[in-house]
C-alpha cells in the first residue's frame, strides 16, 4: 500500500453483488479490501435456506458473530464499509462489524447494494452501529446495474471521499 492509498473497504456479500461492488471501489481507489467473514457452520447463507436466515436475522436484531478483522484500522485514513440491504436493513454481519470496530476508524464512508429501496435506513444503521457520520455514502440499485450507471455511482463516491479526505487532511496540517 503507497502512502497516498490509505483506505480500506470492508464488505458483506451474501450473493456477491456488494463484494463486487467493494471490489472494483477498491481498485478504483487503490484501496485494501477485506471481507468481513462469519464463523463456520453461521457463514450458510446461501440459498433460500439462507436468505430467510439472513430476513430473520435483520427483522429481529439477531446479533451475530464475525471473524476478527484483518487489517489494522489505524493504519488507514478512512474505512469504507459496504453491506446489501435487507428489508430495508443493513446485514446483520456488517453492523456486528461496525459495533466491533466503530471506534477504532478514524473517517467512515459506508455503501450498499439493494434491488429497491430502504438504502436511507439501512445507511443510517450503519452509521449508528458505528457511532459515527459517515464522510460520504452511496447506495447502489439492481437497476443502476442493469442501466450500467453504478461505475458513474461509484466513481462520484469514491471522488466525494478523497475529497472530504484532502479536506480534513488540509484542516489538521493547518492547526
Amino acid at each position: 500500500m503507497s502512502a497516498q492509498c490509505r483506505i480500506l473497504v470492508v464488505y458483506y456479500s451474501r450473493s456477491g453483488t456488494t463484494q463486487r461492488i467493494a471490489e472494483l471501489l477498491a481498485s478504483e481507489l487503490c484501496a485494501d479490501l477485506e471481507a468481513i467473514r462469519e464463523p463456520g457452520e453461521l457463514a450458510a447463507r446461501a440459498g433460500a435456506r439462507g436468505y430467510v436466515r439472513s430476513l430473520i436475522d435483520v427483522l429481529c436484531h439477531r446479533q451475530v458473530k464475525v471473524m476478527p478483522r484483518i487489517h489494522d484500522l489505524s493504519a488507514y485514513d478512512a474505512v469504507i464499509v459496504g453491506s446489501p440491504v435487507w428489508a430495508s436493513h443493513a446485514s446483520a454481519p456488517a453492523l456486528a462489524w461496525l459495533k466491533q470496530h466503530g471506534t477504532a476508524i478514524r473517517h467512515l464512508a459506508l455503501f450498499c447494494s439493494l434491488g429497491g429501496s430502504g438504502s436511507e435506513s439501512a445507511l443510517e444503521q450503519m452509521a449508528k452501529a458505528a457511532g459515527k457520520s459517515p464522510l460520504a455514502t452511496c447506495a447502489i440499485t439492481a437497476r443502476d446495474l442493469q442501466r450500467r450507471i453504478d461505475g458513474t455511482k461509484r466513481q462520484g463516491f469514491g471522488q466525494k471521499i478523497r475529497h472530504r479526505l484532502a479536506k480534513l487532511h488540509e484542516a489538521e496540517w493547518m492547526a
